[in-house]
């Protein structure tokens, strides 16, 4: 007899259902980094051209493209969409009385 699997519904963040303890910065910077990705993909811009208008080496934006992540802060990716000619909002605002409060990165 074929084994039954439980599916259970998303948070919304693969690493909030994974229980990673800093969940909402990886979700965040994975959100950014797929932002700067649409960017350059966009543009069709090289890694050269990349590493020069971000003012990193092209190891830093080889990593940054295959988003591995751990060496930017969420502060330098954010930075890094400015570079790349993109305005930035952060808006704070009262959170919904059933939600629990979240941080949400949506890119135009």
């Amino acid at each position: 007899m074929a084994k039954r699997e439980t599916i259970l519904p998303s948070s919304g963040s693969v690493f909030a259902d994974m229980g990673l303890p800093d969940a909402d910065e990886l979700d965040t910077k994975a959100r950014l980094g797929a932002a700067i990705c649409r960017i350059v993909e966009r543009r069709r811009l090289t890694q050269a051209q990349v590493a020069s208008a971000l003012q990193i080496n092209q190891p830093k934006v080889s990593a940054l493209l295959h988003f591995k992540l751990e060496g930017f802060s969420v502060e330098r990716l954010l930075r890094f969409l400015t570079a790349l000619g993109h305005d930035v909002e952060i808006v704070i605002k009262p959170r919904p009385k059933a939600h629990l409060a979240r941080i949400a990165v949506r890119a135009a």
